[in-house]
């Protein structure tokens, strides 16, 4: 195993540790449940050895033995205690204290709970003084979440292409994202849940409709791979949920009508929305972009973020 493959080396066991995860932006238009990218917003959790278990910086209704990034940290360590890799026997669950500072929105579309699995793992992992690979993060944190699309993102950072094989690995496709592109976060102050987007898609699709994603897919990538902002725009357009989704944004239509009017290259929900993204290929456009939007939808959150091309990240431990 070269170091390149490691997402952090073997070390001491230790009594905490700080883990700093971007939030992600999934589908990008016309890739459904398997287009991610990971953006300039992060969740920073600290894991620390307490007397007892306690939480901070969250929300009330989260501050309890089931927290995400919690459990998932604690059943990682219970994994790896079964295992007997490193030393997980030494870390107590029911004694630590759980601090987060958190910019990602929740159920805002932008991967709140892909930090929170990906946070706990790679805390678990560092804590144990286990060195982590990025194969077995990704194959365990999708097991966490069921499905690639924002957990590669986060591990890895950058633009990912992701699916689980026949045999049940978790294939992942690494792009970086050009520097030149702004991507303009819109938040509604409104949430949809992920289970009522899954709902409100048909349970099939028109042959003709999964033959127009397809390509656009592989538009989609170079596009934000080069900074090609015609190619962007005309392959970011989708058939496959964005149609079914968009019922569920009463913002999507005009804010939509706004930012290409604007100069947007492309305009996608994020993962199952409410945040929207606006691509723009420099600072000027999504400026004005924010100022428009503020005046048009005060209560809309809008933020200029870049991609994230590091992905999660050990602070210390």
């Amino acid at each position: 195993m070269s170091a390149s493959d490691l997402i952090l080396d073997a070390g001491a066991p230790a009594t905490r540790a700080r883990v700093r995860v971007p939030a992600t932006s999934a589908n990008l238009g016309c890739g459904f449940d398997s287009l991610g990218m990971a953006l300039t917003l992060y969740n920073e959790f600290l894991f620390e050895a307490a007397p007892q278990l306690s939480f901070e910086g969250c929300e009330a209704r989260f501050a309890n033995d089931h927290h995400l990034a919690y459990t998932t940290w604690r059943r990682t360590l219970r994994s790896l205690a079964d295992e007997s890799r490193g030393s997980a026997a030494l870390c107590d669950p029911a004694k630590v204290h759980l601090s987060c500072a958190s910019q990602v929105p929740l159920s805002g579309g932008l991967g709140s709970s892909s930090t929170c699995i990906v946070a706990g793992i790679v805390a678990a992992y560092a804590m144990a003084g286990v060195a982590l690979a990025r194969e077995e993060l990704l194959e365990r944190a999708t097991r966490a979440e069921g499905h690639p699309d924002n957990v590669a993102p986060a591990s890895l950072g950058g633009l990912t292409c992701s699916f689980i094989a026949p045999e049940g690995q978790v294939v992942s496709l690494e792009n970086p994202v050009d520097k030149r592109w702004r991507f303009v976060a819109l938040s509604p102050a409104y949430e949809v849940r992920t289970s009522e987007a899954r709902r409100v898609l048909p349970p099939s699709v028109p042959l003709e409709d999964a033959v127009w994603c397809l390509g656009r897919c592989q538009g989609t990538i170079r596009a934000l791979e080069t900074g090609d902002g015609a190619l962007l725009r005309a392959a970011c357009t989708d058939r496959l949920h964005e149609p079914y989704r968009k019922t569920l944004i009463p913002d999507y239509e005009p804010l939509k009508e706004l930012a290409l009017r604007l100069g947007a290259a492309a305009f996608w929900i994020s993962g199952s929305g409410s945040t929207m993204i606006a691509a723009c290929l420099d600072e000027q456009t999504a400026a004005d972009l924010c100022e428009a939007v503020r005046q048009l939808s005060p209560t809309v959150a809008a933020h200029i973020l870049m991609a994230d091309n590091q992905g999660v990240i050990l602070c210390e431990r």
